[in-house]
């Protein structure tokens, strides 16, 4: 699919006009470390920008460096963690930062394939932290830019990622890809909502209430500061208990062992 150069000069000025205007001070925006922007891109998957802005605050503030991420407790990351929700992606960035330590010399890698190679970072989280930390040319699509590039452009909802990817491509102001995709964001965010375009998203998330995912992060909460005996999880969480502990034994977020729920170490 080829878009008319004419086109993308207007969608490129709309959005990058709107940017210039109205562009969110957020405090990833202000570091080009690729440490600091990994963290900002893993703490923002499925969670709102307003419930991250302090947790990422002071997350930077006390684990400043991949070697100090590494070297905290688990216990203690799960504690700055909390509210954030997905409590895996807590595990995989202290994972991903032992990783680095062992592999990388404490340098988060430059390349998509070798950030791929992390815990947690997948094809999105990789070109991210390329664009934010390095403002390299390429694009990343996530649910805001998939819907600003559908509304704007009069694209079919059905269209392949491949071909989104392609057109992302094709509107890609070279050498600007760190303000372009800032842009992108805030424009899908504060403009080309869901409730304005009509476009819908590929995935919805479940209710938490209620949830096994709302019992995983209660089980985690009781397991953080002391042990716990099986029984005691049972009773408090008749419903969820079995597939709650199941599934965060299998994530290796927690052991059970003689009757007694731990968390990992």
């Amino acid at each position: 699919m080829n878009i008319p150069d004419q086109r993308i000069n207007t969608v490129q000025d709309t959005i990058l006009s709107f940017y210039e205007e109205h562009g969110r001070d957020l405090p990833w925006r202000e570091t080009h470390d690729p440490y600091e922007v990994w963290v900002s891109e893993v703490m923002l998957q499925q969670t709102q920008v307003s419930r991250v802005i302090p947790k990422y605050t002071a997350w930077v503030d006390d684990y400043p460096t991949v070697r100090s991420l590494a070297e905290a407790p688990f216990k203690d990351i799960l504690n700055h963690w909390d509210g954030l929700g997905y409590n895996n992606r807590a595990k995989w960035l202290h994972q991903a930062a032992q990783q680095i330590i062992a592999e990388h010399d404490g340098r988060v890698p430059r390349t998509t394939e070798r950030l791929k190679e992390l815990p947690g970072i997948g094809p999105y989280t990789a070109r991210a932290i390329k664009i934010f930390a390095y403002n390299d040319d390429v694009v990343t699509v996530d649910t805001n830019i998939r819907r600003v590039l559908i509304s704007e452009l009069g694209l079919d909802e059905s269209l392949e990622e491949d071909d989104l990817y392609d057109v992302a491509e094709q509107l890609l102001p070279q050498g600007r890809s760190r303000e372009w995709h800032n842009a992108l964001m805030d424009y899908g965010a504060l403009v080309a909502t869901s409730d304005k375009t009509g476009v819908s998203p590929t995935s919805t998330q479940d209710a938490f209430e209620g949830s096994v995912r709302e019992a995983r992060a209660n089980i985690l909460r009781d397991v953080q500061d002391e042990n716990k005996p099986l029984d005691s999880i049972k009773e408090k969480y008749p419903d969820r208990w079995e597939e709650a502990l199941s599934g965060l034994s299998d994530d290796d977020m927690i052991c059970v062992e003689d009757d007694v729920v731990t968390l990992r170490s």
